[in-house]
């Protein structure tokens, strides 16, 4: 999907009289946003700020190992032959300069010297633009500028990681702004640099700081202007179908667990000294109503406990997290830090965990995986809506946020009437659209256009068709299962008829399929390495909700439960 950005500058900090501008470039292609105001507080901004700009460039995808020792052991057999053949060239030399006259050698010295300097000149002017107008890179570092909501009680920035794997969302109460004036509410893309996070390390308790959203642009006519610059940015399909499935699964109903800074400390500090050598390599929570939440580290077996947080669930359970090494951007955070919230779906799902810092908050959301695992076939797929909610319930929803664009769950249900099963559907496909995010701490629900356009299903890419396949399959109940058991090693064992072709499993504590056979022709031709085929999801599919498919309500029954 191509989206169009044009912006009337750069954004960037500026010095004026002993104060500072922290100056964000909206948008023009989209509806006016701005706001000005002063910080109270701007070494916490900073802080928080530069933590989400750790989020957006981190990569934790598997890099190719350390061939520094051979490298060396290939320069050295390099410098050995450039010796054989540099005397050789030499006995060639005294050969050909006895051939060669004295004016021509300096004849052809001049002309290498003049094309080396036509061709260095070319080349710093080329690198002289790509400074000015931002490396290509980083295109490919973070697809979308992030994007700023101006809300009438928070501004919040979002964005997504270089490997798909982690949301970042800094909230900022409006209490945190001073002098507040020319406020528009609303959405927007803001310009972007590797020069303007070093800009924010310059802001200082002592210096007064000025934030602005900058309206100018959209009062005067910017196209053709020297500080006018448009850009098409070519959104890639897996980069914008995970960062919707994110928003949906955050519409979801979550646990709450409260974590207190030493807790928080004690997590960072363990897992920055000590690397496991071998799996699993889980955040292990352990949950049981009415005593103190308790972190295990795996598969180091190291308990941390935060004493004086008390899990207030309903039922005792173990949910098992990945993603940890993604959590030490929160590190420069600590000494700001009040308490946090960590928010999960459920072993093996997506994580939620919200620091709190007075009148800020920072989200940071991790994928199972640190591939990106939104998008895969994975267990997540099992908790989204069993059938698809109506356009006009998707209507009635969309209009209620018009005279108020943060409402409850239940405002909402109250102003449509629908059921509670249908408005949950509704505002998750509208979180998968992009027109809603769910503010987990506040508890509430608000509307944001996370592009200039509402989005369809077609536009976010094709769903993977062998999990589209796999649904297909359980509802025809073209599935027979002819063995469930659990092996030694704890793993579930499964077998059965898909249809009529055998096909055997075995899926671990997290619901992943991490070994299995079938004869059809995806898994001859890859194996498990393109994700399972559509007979291992369909047989995973009927083990885990015992066959048939789920109504509106049973799905929101069995989520309120969990």
């Amino acid at each position: 999907m191509q989206l169009a950005v044009a912006y009337r500058g750069r954004s960037g900090v500026l010095k004026q009289r002993g104060s500072l501008v922290l100056s964000l470039e909206p948008n023009l292609r989209r509806d006016r946003v701005s706001f000005v105001g002063k910080l109270r507080h701007p070494l916490l901004f900073r802080e928080a700020i530069s933590a989400l700009h750790d989020i957006v460039i981190s990569d934790l995808r598997f890099q190719p190992k350390d061939r520094t020792a051979y490298q060396e052991y290939l320069k050295q057999e390099k410098k050995r032959e450039e010796t054989l053949r540099q005397a050789a060239r030499e006995l060639k030399r005294d050969e050909m300069l006895k051939e060669f006259p004295e004016p021509r050698r300096l004849q052809i010295q001049e002309d290498y010297r003049r094309l080396h300097k036509r061709y260095w000149d070319a080349r710093q002017r080329y690198s002289d633009y790509l400074r000015e107008h931002d490396p290509i890179l980083f295109r490919l570092v973070m697809p979308m500028d992030p994007v700023i909501t101006v809300a009438p009680d928070v501004l919040f920035f979002e964005c997504f990681s270089a490997d798909e794997s982690s949301y970042g969302c800094l909230s900022v109460q409006r209490d945190a702004f001073e002098a507040e004036q020319d406020v528009s509410l609303g959405t927007t893309n803001v310009d972007y640099s590797w020069e303007l996070y070093e800009h924010f390390q310059e802001l200082r308790t002592y210096r007064e700081t000025r934030f602005v959203i900058d309206p100018r642009g959209f009062a005067v006519e910017t196209a053709g202007a020297d500080n006018y610059h448009e850009e098409k940015i070519d959104l890639p399909p897996n980069w914008l179908r995970g960062f919707m499935q994110l928003q949906a699964g955050m519409s979801l109903p979550l646990r709450h667990v409260s974590l207190n800074r030493e807790a928080v400390y004690n997590l960072l500090s363990y897992l920055k000294r000590h690397r496991a050598r071998k799996s699993p390599r889980a955040v292990r929570f352990e949950l049981d109503p009415g005593q103190a939440v308790t972190m295990v580290l795996e598969p180091f077996e190291q308990r941390i406990v935060a004493h004086d947080q008390i899990y207030q669930g309903s039922k005792k359970e173990v949910i098992r997290t990945w993603g940890r090494e993604r959590l030490q951007v929160l590190a420069r955070l600590l000494p700001l830090l009040e308490g946090a919230d960590v928010y999960l779906l459920g072993t093996g799902l997506p994580s939620f965990w919200v620091m709190r810092m007075g009148e800020m908050r920072l989200t940071l959301g991790l994928s199972g995986w640190t591939k990106n695992d939104w998008t895969g076939p994975s267990a997540l797929d099992q908790l989204m809506p069993p059938t698809d909610p109506s356009p006009d319930l998707l209507g009635d929803i969309a209009a209620t946020f018009r005279s108020n664009p943060c409402l409850s769950f239940h405002e909402i249900r109250s102003r449509t009437g629908a059921a509670p099963a249908y408005v949950a559907a509704g505002l998750n496909r509208l979180a998968l659209l992009g027109q809603v995010i769910h503010d987990m701490p506040a508890g509430v629900y608000r509307w944001r256009q996370i592009l200039p356009v509402a989005l369809s299903l077609d536009q976010l890419g094709p769903e993977n068709p062998e999990t589209v396949a796999a649904r297909e399959l359980v509802r025809k109940k073209q599935v027979a299962i002819t063995r469930d058991e659990l092996t030694p090693t704890g793993l579930r064992a499964l077998a059965g008829n898909v249809p009529e072709r055998p096909t055997e499993i075995l899926v671990d504590r997290d619901n992943k399929i991490t070994r299995g056979k079938c004869n059809c022709s995806f898994f001859y031709q890859s194996g498990l390495r393109r994700g399972p085929c559509r007979h291992m999801q369909a047989l995973r599919n009927v083990a885990l909700t015992g066959g048939g498919q789920p109504s509106l309500d049973q799905w929101f029954a069995q989520l309120a439960q969990s």
